[in-house]
């Protein structure tokens, strides 16, 4: 009995050790078994944060029950809670997801394809031209060609067309909206982070993002987004929000 007991009072010691001592924490991070380079990988705990290099490596140091965030530019937010077993084995290996991309607008002009419409006003102007007196030009041996009256006149024609295409590239771009909060949030944060970080009931989500796009806070984070800043962000909207909740049922 006293050596099961001195066995269990060793073992819980280990752990706490382990739970309070700083380790230097190595890991890789992938997306579809590729590494990824540049990830910033932070220890929002400590407030210290690193670089993967080209093969996904990284090294941070860490204790157990620090939180660990890892972000890249077209990948989804990943946060990772640290166990005392991870730091032991000291081989972590995160897999992120790639972000949906949404286009905003697409829009493609090929001039082969340009039809250029003329009305009855235009073409009977075309033919008038066509049959306007030249200026004589004598060069010997050159015998003058007699046009068709009826034929078009190719160079206005070529100008009509020219003015038209230039008029299509001069009209201005149109202006690329900007990402709302709520849009940003989807594009950035991994659905896990709302029922297992925050505690929130499928339900309640699209409520809780309403509720956070209605804090003027959130027009300043959508304008300059920062995956600090977004998620202590919503973790200070998450206590009002189930504060609110827990007076409501009251």
């Amino acid at each position: 009995m006293k050596v099961k007991l001195l066995t269990t009072i060793s073992f819980l010691t280990y752990q706490l050790t382990i739970s309070q001592t700083e380790k230097l924490l190595h890991g890789k991070v992938l997306s579809n078994n590729t590494p990824l380079n540049k990830v910033e990988v932070i220890n929002k705990t400590a407030k210290t944060s690193t670089t993967t290099n080209a093969l996904g490596e990284f090294s941070i140091v860490i204790k157990a029950q620090d939180s660990l965030l890892f972000f890249a530019k077209d990948y989804l937010f990943t946060r990772l809670k640290i166990t005392a077993k991870e730091i032991e084995n000291n081989n972590l290996i995160v897999n992120m997801i790639p972000k949906a991309e949404e286009l905003n607008e697409v829009v493609i002009l090929d001039r082969r394809t340009t039809s250029i419409k003329l009305g009855e006003e235009e073409m009977l102007q075309i033919k008038l031209n066509s049959h306007k007196p030249k200026p004589e030009l004598k060069i010997e041996g050159y015998h003058e060609f007699k046009a068709d009256p009826l034929s078009a006149d190719f160079v206005y024609l070529g100008k009509q067309i020219y003015h038209l295409l230039k008029s299509k590239e001069e009209k201005p771009k149109p202006k690329i909206k900007k990402i709302e909060f709520i849009q940003l949030i989807r594009n950035t944060i991994n659905p896990d982070f709302f029922d297992k970080d925050l505690k929130l009931k499928p339900e309640e989500k699209e409520l809780f993002l309403q509720f956070c796009d209605a804090d003027p806070q959130s027009k300043i984070i959508s304008e300059n987004p920062n995956i600090l800043s977004i998620t202590d962000f919503l973790y200070a909207k998450n206590k009002e929000f189930k504060k609110l909740n827990s007076e409501s049922k009251n």
